[in-house]
């Protein structure tokens, strides 16, 4: 028996205005400081004010969002006492108010030792979870997964479990329409990568499936003309769609190799998530190769790549994701992101150790040794095409 697990999903110009019909006594407003400055938090009171709530403003929450910064946000939680709590913001912002909706809803319980399998938390009973993002990648708005960072061991934890999913999310594209292009292209391949891996994974299933592959072709549609025009409404409110999409479908099947890859890259050198994951999908497309071949002949066919008669779709479909992220700009190898080759072979087992603590690992369709994880990661380094 397995379960298909989304939130409510308003989409759409103006969805914001679902906040205005909602129904509770006080909310909690988890965010960041660039937010609050681009005055995305003042139209989120506005709504919150139309239906009588009242709020409070937690603005702490940095990228790769620390266990520290969940432990003091939901004491500032339990001061405050919400009914509902609304997360604005990326990824990060919203993975934080996740763990701390756990923490606050059940005191005693730590974010950090949430997992698939964990039951009963009852965390409605104290508070809803409304989650609004402000950037088109991580689909945290329609997933249980929590990505928090432990400081101390430098690694970056996958948590959650199906109790965990918010219970609304608001895909409004007016508040990605102010990402700067960089920005657009890092959360444009974590997207790709979600559905990419959502649709190949071991745990791939009918139902995620025609999500992932229409977010695939919503990104290569739309993901350039986002980037090349940050005011190109109409490309803002399908990459925000292919973002939702891809959450929904990956966290339903899980991501892979190039997740776990990404993640501890990222808790190492502190690489932007998007980027991290969408550098070494090419290479995990590589590496898993022939196990996959029926299913990337599949996707290379929903986005039209010309596969030539007697080649593999594989090779033809990393080469086309490199192709996409050479057009909006991002790097092609962990060199080029600027990491320093003795800084990178200094790390390589603690990398190495990260890829192998995190679970994605585990639902990839080629699961490496410890050997072939350093010789994969060596290879995306120099930006050498795996071969083995």
């Amino acid at each position: 028996m397995w379960y298909f697990i989304t939130p409510e999903v308003v989409y759409g110009e103006d969805a914001v205005s679902r906040l205005g019909q909602l129904k509770g006594k006080s909310a909690f407003i988890v965010t960041d400081a660039n937010v609050v400055k681009l005055g995305f938090v003042d139209k989120v009171k506005e709504q919150l004010s139309k239906a009588g709530i009242g709020s409070t403003v937690f603005d702490e929450v940095e990228p790769d969002p620390s266990l520290e910064t969940v432990k003091k946000g939901s004491s500032e939680m339990t001061k405050s006492g919400p009914d509902l709590i609304v997360a604005l913001g990326g990824g990060s912002v919203l993975d934080a108010a996740k763990a701390m909706w756990v923490e606050y809803a059940g005191p005693g319980m730590k974010a950090e030792e949430i997992n698939p399998f964990t039951t009963g938390m009852g965390l409605q009973n104290k508070a809803r979870l409304v989650c609004v993002p402000t950037t088109s990648g991580t689909g945290a708005e329609a997933t249980w997964g929590i990505v928090l960072t432990d400081q101390a061991e430098q690694r970056k934890m996958s948590v959650g479990s199906r109790e965990t999913m918010p219970d609304i999310a608001i895909v409004d594209p007016q508040f990605a329409a102010e990402m700067p292009p960089g920005l657009t292209a890092q959360t444009g391949m974590d997207a790709l990568t979600h559905s990419v891996e959502g649709f190949t994974s071991s745990w791939k299933n009918d139902i995620s499936d025609g999500l992932c592959i229409k977010a695939i072709q919503l990104v290569f549609q739309y993901l350039p003309r986002a980037y090349k025009n940050g005011q190109d409404m109409e490309a803002r409110e399908k990459m925000a769609n292919a973002a939702c999409i891809a959450g929904m479908g990956f966290i339903n099947s899980m991501c892979a190799m190039a997740h776990a890859a990404g993640h501890s890259l990222g808790a190492v050198f502190h690489t932007p998530h998007g980027r991290a994951v969408g550098l070494f999908l090419p290479y995990t497309i590589e590496f898993v190769g022939d196990v996959r071949e029926e299913l990337w002949a599949e996707i290379a066919y929903s986005i039209k790549l010309d596969v030539p008669k007697g080649k593999k779709a594989g090779p033809v479909l990393a080469e086309a994701i490199r192709g996409l992220a050479r057009s909006i700009k991002e790097p092609l190898s962990i060199k080029e992101t600027g990491i320093p080759a003795d800084s990178f072979n200094n790390s390589i087992e603690k990398l190495v150790d990260n890829a192998f603590a995190d679970f994605q690992l585990v639902t990839s369709a080629r699961v490496p040794t410890t050997e072939e994880t350093q010789k994969f990661l060596r290879y995306a380094y120099e930006g050498k095409s795996i071969d083995f």
